[in-house]
């Protein structure tokens, strides 16, 4: 842009020395120059501190599916990368030794319901005891709350989505068995109820922006269009910053200037539902700063999202 402006002024220049409107004296050899220094020093520069630019990223939370019962595949319906809504089957394993289990404890817990009954009809007529009723009713409040959890169990044998989204790199097939033990998940689901965007602003360029500011962003995906939004937070975070629990004594490392990540909200909601995690862009944040310059980053980008029809990176 400080280009085509420099030579916008060029062309003047020469259009009115041309018609000897101004003297091609020493100044006027010399104002390239100056109006040069002039824009970087005044605009450009200034331009990064209202309207800070930076790539942005489409991320998409990605859940381990871990079943909550161990036990044999036997059905898996889902199919790679469909759009899928929260509660849908994604597979189910063998229910028979839970369902079995569930009887049991059901037939159990129909015996004792009869001999507390008997026992109580005993304790009313003054011929039984006391410690009777409480024993057969601690026994029934003890099968009661294994049918709880043997009913929890049969019903987790079908594996749903938790949210909206879709199964990636789908290798479960039935026949399989299935653990629950944590560091063994069978699939990746990704969810998509809800589209996360960061852009990544350069440490200098970063003091000025607040939430609630406007956004414009162009994403590679589609070339020659400039999405609006707003910012919604400035993770006040980065991996840089981050000491974990060590043993060890403080290990010296250089230390750089990485960028921080904001967080904005698309204003068309349809559209960012349809990002694939991972889309790559460019995002510019307007400031209560410098507003003069925010024109030209408008511009700017809508050059950018121009040449991403060409531009691979």
């Amino acid at each position: 842009m400080i280009v085509v402006l420099l030579n916008v002024y060029l062309a003047l220049l020469f259009v009115l020395v041309k018609l000897r409107i101004v003297p091609f004296n020493l100044f006027w050899k010399i104002s390239p120059a100056l109006v040069f220094v002039l824009l970087l020093v005044g605009l450009f520069i200034p331009m990064s501190w209202g309207a800070p630019q930076g790539t942005a990223l489409v991320v998409r939370n990605s859940v381990a599916i871990v079943p909550d019962v161990a036990g044999e595949v036997v059905d898996v319906p889902v199919t790679p990368n469909r759009p899928l809504k929260a509660g849908d089957v994604l597979f189910r394993i063998d229910p028979v030794p839970f369902q079995a289990q569930v009887d049991a404890i059901q037939a159990q817990l129909k015996l004792q319901e009869m001999r507390l009954a008997e026992v109580t009809q005993l304790q009313t007529h003054g011929t039984g005891r006391t410690f009777d009723v409480e024993e057969r009713q601690a026994s029934v409040d003890q099968l009661r709350a294994q049918l709880v959890g043997a009913k929890w169990n049969l019903e987790k044998t079908t594996v749903r989505a938790p949210a909206d989204g879709y199964v990636t790199n789908l290798a479960l097939r039935k026949g399989a068995r299935v653990t629950n033990l944590p560091l063994a998940p069978v699939m990746a689901f990704i969810d998509t109820s809800q589209t996360i965007v960061g852009v990544e602003i350069n440490q200098i360029d970063a003091r000025n922006i607040a939430p609630g500011q406007r956004v414009e962003a162009t994403f590679k995906l589609t070339p020659g269009r400039v999405q609006t939004g707003t910012v919604q937070t400035v993770l006040q975070a980065i991996s840089t910053g981050q000491v974990q629990t060590s043993g060890l004594a403080v290990a010296p490392r250089a230390v750089q200037a990485a960028p921080f990540t904001v967080r904005i909200k698309l204003d068309d909601e349809a559209f960012a539902s349809t990002l694939p995690a991972g889309s790559a862009g460019d995002a510019a944040i307007f400031t209560e700063h410098v507003k003069p310059a925010h024109l030209i980053r408008r511009v700017l980008l809508r050059q950018i999202a121009i040449t991403n029809y060409i531009n691979p990176f």
